[in-house]
Formats: C-alpha cells, sequence, structure tokens
C-alpha cells in the first residue's frame, strides 16, 4: 500500500494549491501529519523523522544537534607577523628568530589584500620587531596599503618601541588606529632580567616619550604586558594609570613547543612560568584599573589567528605551532581551516572591540 504514497502526494498537494491563499496553511498541516506517517510505513520501525522544533527530548550540547553545513571562518582580526628579526631577547618571546624571511612587499600586499575580500577588518603588525625590517619603511608602506587601500577599519602594531622615530609618525601616523607597545616592569633592573634590556636606552623612559608622540599624531596608546616569575609581584597601579592606554593587554606567560620550550626552542621560558592562582593574584591587585584585558594561557592559546611570515596559519592546538599552507598558494579560505582558531573564546576574551580611532572619540 506505502508504494501508492508518491501519486496520494501529488493529488493532496494539487488540491491545497487550488484552495484560497487563505486556507492554505489550513491544508498543508495535516498534509505534513499525512506525509510522515507514510514514510514511516515506507522505511518501517527503524525509520524515524526528527521530533518537531520544541517537541521529544531537548538537546542540551551543539554535539546533539543535527549537523549542518560548516560555514567558512571569516579573518575579521588577524595578527602577521611578517619578520621573526627582533633587537631584544625576551626569555619567554614564543615567536622566535628562526628564519630572518620577509616577504617582498607586492607579495605581502596581494596577501593582505585577499584577507580583506575573505572579511578581515582589523590587521595587527607583530614580529620580531616590526620596525626591524627596513627602518620602519616596510612596515610604515603595509599600514598606508591597509587604511588607504583596503580601507580596514583598524591597523595596529605591537614593537618593543625601542626602534621608533618620530619621523616614522609624520610620514605614516595617519593611517595607524592602535600602537601596541610592550612594557613588562616599570623598574628598568626587572626589564634587563627579562631580556628588554638594551645598552644605555632606558625601556620605561622610551615608552614615556612614544605615549607624547601617539598623542601628537593622533595613534590610540595602548600597552602589553606578560605578566611571569620576574614581574608577578610588582604593582603596576600608578604607571599604568599615569600612561592612561586605551587598553592595557595582561597576558600570562605562555609555553610554547619549538618556540619557548622544548630541544628545539631558541628560548627556555620554564623559569618565567606562573601559575593560575598567581597570575589571578596578579589581576586581583589591579583590577581598580579599568582599561585592564586580562588574557590567561587559556584564553590566549587558540583565540588568535597567526599569520607567519611565510602567510601561513599557525594552529596552536596541540601546545607548538603547526603551519597550514600558505594563503598565496591555496587561498585564504583553505589555508583558515588549518588554523585550530577558536572563534567562540575570541570573542569570550574581547578580541572585537572598538578599534577604530575614528570610533574611539579620544580626547587627543
Amino acid at each position: 500500500m506505502w508504494m501508492l504514497a508518491p501519486f496520494a502526494l501529488a493529488g493532496k498537494l494539487l488540491s491545497a494549491l487550488r484552495k484560497p491563499l487563505g486556507s492554505l496553511w489550513g491544508s498543508v498541516v495535516p498534509w505534513f501529519f499525512w506525509l510522515r506517517s507514510a514514510l514511516w510505513l515506507a522505511g518501517g520501525k527503524n525509520t524515524r523523522l526528527p521530533p518537531p522544533r520544541g517537541q521529544g527530548e531537548r538537546q542540551e550540547s551543539r554535539g546533539e544537534e543535527e549537523e549542518g553545513p560548516d560555514l567558512p571562518t571569516a579573518p575579521t582580526s588577524v595578527n602577521y607577523h611578517f619578520t621573526r628579526q627582533c633587537n631584544y631577547k625576551c626569555g619567554f618571546c614564543f615567536h622566535t628568530a628562526k628564519t630572518s624571511f620577509v616577504l617582498p612587499l607586492a607579495e605581502a600586499k596581494r596577501g593582505l589584500r585577499m584577507l580583506q575580500a575573505a572579511g578581515m577588518e582589523k590587521i595587527n603588525f607583530s614580529g620580531g620587531e616590526p620596525f626591524i625590517h627596513d627602518r620602519g619603511e616596510y612596515l610604515g608602506k603595509l599600514v598606508r596599503f591597509c587604511k588607504e587601500e583596503l580601507r580596514l577599519p583598524s591597523v595596529s602594531i605591537v614593537s618593543n618601541g625601542s626602534l621608533i622615530r618620530e619621523r616614522w609618525f609624520q610620514n605614516y601616523g595617519e593611517y595607524l588606529d592602535i600602537l601596541a607597545i610592550s612594557c613588562d616592569s616599570f623598574d628598568e633592573q626587572v626589564n634587563v632580567l627579562i631580556g628588554r634590556g638594551q645598552g644605555k636606552k632606558n625601556h620605561v623612559e622610551n615608552l614615556q616619550k612614544l605615549r607624547a608622540w601617539c598623542r601628537d599624531y593622533r595613534v590610540a596608546f595602548k600597552i602589553n604586558s606578560v605578566i611571569n616569575r620576574f614581574n608577578v609581584d610588582e604593582d603596576m597601579r600608578e604607571p599604568i594609570k599615569a600612561l592612561n592606554p586605551v587598553r592595557w593587554k595582561v597576558f600570562q606567560c605562555l609555553l610554547i613547543e619549538g618556540e619557548n620550550s622544548g630541544e628545539e626552542a631558541l628560548r627556555e621560558a620554564q623559569q618565567f612560568v606562573i601559575s593560575d592562582e598567581e597570575f589571578e593574584g596578579f589581576l586581583d591587585r589591579h583590577n581598580e584599573v579599568s582599561c585592564l584585558v586580562p588574557e590567561s594561557n587559556q584564553k590566549m592559546k587558540d583565540s588568535y589567528l597567526i599569520l607567519d611570515e611565510y602567510m601561513r596559519f599557525l594552529n596552536c592546538r596541540n601546545g607548538r605551532k603547526d603551519p597550514s599552507k600558505s594563503i598565496l598558494d591555496v587561498g585564504v579560505e583553505e589555508a583558515i581551516k588549518f588554523s585550530g582558531f577558536d572563534e567562540k573564546m575570541f570573542l569570550k576574551r574581547g578580541g572585537k572591540y572598538v578599534w577604530s580611532k575614528a570610533d574611539l572619540k579620544l580626547d587627543w
């Protein structure tokens, strides 16, 4: 009998369509339940349609939901480490000078244009030390390209600040939204212990000079600090308040195999590692600082889209940096599948924020 179901189905559908639109719904609902019964009879007891939405067992997790096609990850915010070279020797560095390679400018621009076409809204240039290559001119040209031609909402840089000159701000400051300077201590002796010392240059004094230049040339100023064994007990509240950055990003020292941990690593960061409880203690002491943005190891590890000097995404899910193929060879959509990017954690840690200086409305 069930073999006649297709003919009966056609008849019922035709009958429903002949009726005025106002009564169509009344015809379709009973037809739906008839179809459901017919299919059950056709397949026997082993065929089971899912219950209508809102009935049956409640699905407790995404893993129990009906699977649909995976949507491609959009590279909303990308961290491009275009060079691994650096003039500092920070003991906990997790992106070390394993190569001296830097893409030709035209190729870097081609990759950035591909990222923009795939949905990139923010680009962050980092290293290594991004101002070390061509005395910052290579970096400046990329910054200008991203803001002027790609018209990205946000262009930012993370630097140790030691190689930045005022002339760079004069030439490229208008195209830069945020400059983040790495500063792990306001005690110069601690900076030397960490590896941020450079002869007679004072890291803290240079930080204050850069703060003034950011104000003069209308660039939002940010500070990044890695909390480790040598600074975990330091009180940074007053210096941070005096500098008044738009954000103070506070990271827990992180081990990455092959970078600052293991036999193939150029750094050995074990001596810098602190416990989760020690990191929480530092945060508790500084909770009155309104611009503080904390990032534990758990929040940090998989919540960044990291692009290396060959424009390969780096997957950190296994505690090391496993590269994808270059976006220049296989495209963004294919390469990003191997990035290990945790978009939920990216949003949870506040990865998307007001990142354009035009929207920050700062009192310059």
